[in-house]
């Protein structure tokens, strides 16, 4: 393990390290909204999701390591954030009387002034969203939550997120956090090019705006899920 005075704890280092962990979890959120877009289709995606859901857990310790390098991954993306904001306030105890952006490379968006806060919902929302879905009814093999697809038996994930979509204070909650996940995701992802050293005049706006649209559409994903099954599966 690299001792405490290596290059790869410096400011700089962090920042690195903190941009790889943060385009890994990009790379798992658009994955993971992959596989939960078919629940708009409510009922007729059961069988599907079902399905999706049995093979994943089908894959067993090769899950489970996934499971850990990712949440390994996103503390660690926590830590070395938390470490670098304490870094610049001892560097600088005085706080700026006005903050602006200053253009070009700063980008001081509400995104970017929001960045600890947005991250610290997104961090209660991970052990909750586990909690209710990965750890919730039916992880232990109730009957309730059990269903056959193709004549296998396998949990009925489907039938959880159908019912946890249908209160109004959980799914507000998940909009809430869908909302902070886009601020969060529309600085990270030009954030982390730039920490990078990836800046170039011509390249960079453009990384700029594609990483602001692609935050919106992740958050959005996610965001139009459970409203869209707290209204329509509602009214059925």
């Amino acid at each position: 393990m690299p001792s405490a005075s290596s290059p790869i704890w410096s400011s700089i280092g962090k920042k690195i390290l903190m941009s790889l962990t943060g385009l890994a979890m990009f790379g798992f959120l658009l994955g993971h909204l992959l596989g939960n877009l078919p629940l708009l289709m409510l009922e007729k995606s059961a069988d599907d999701y079902n399905r999706y859901s049995h093979f994943l857990i089908g894959l067993g310790g090769l899950l489970i390591l996934i499971e850990l390098i990712l949440l390994g991954g996103l503390l660690f993306h926590a830590w070395t954030a938390v470490s670098i904001v304490r870094g610049k306030r001892r560097a600088r105890p005085e706080r700026y009387h006005k903050v602006q952006s200053a253009g070009g490379a700063s980008r001081k968006t509400l995104g970017a002034s929001t960045m600890i806060l947005t991250g610290l919902v997104i961090l209660l929302f991970v052990p909750l969203h586990l909690k209710t879905f990965k750890f919730g009814p039916g992880a232990s093999g109730e009957k309730e939550y059990v269903t056959v697809v193709d004549g296998v038996e396998m949990r009925d994930l489907h039938k959880l997120v159908m019912e946890t979509f249908q209160d109004p204070i959980y799914v507000a909650w998940y909009v809430l956090a869908m909302i902070c996940l886009g601020f969060h995701l529309s600085h990270a992802f030009w954030s982390a090019f730039q920490s990078l050293g990836l800046y170039h005049d011509r390249y960079t706006p453009w990384l700029y705006s594609g990483g602001r649209v692609l935050a919106f559409l992740i958050s959005a994903g996610f965001l139009v899920v459970p409203v869209w099954i707290y209204f329509m599966e509602g009214s059925q």
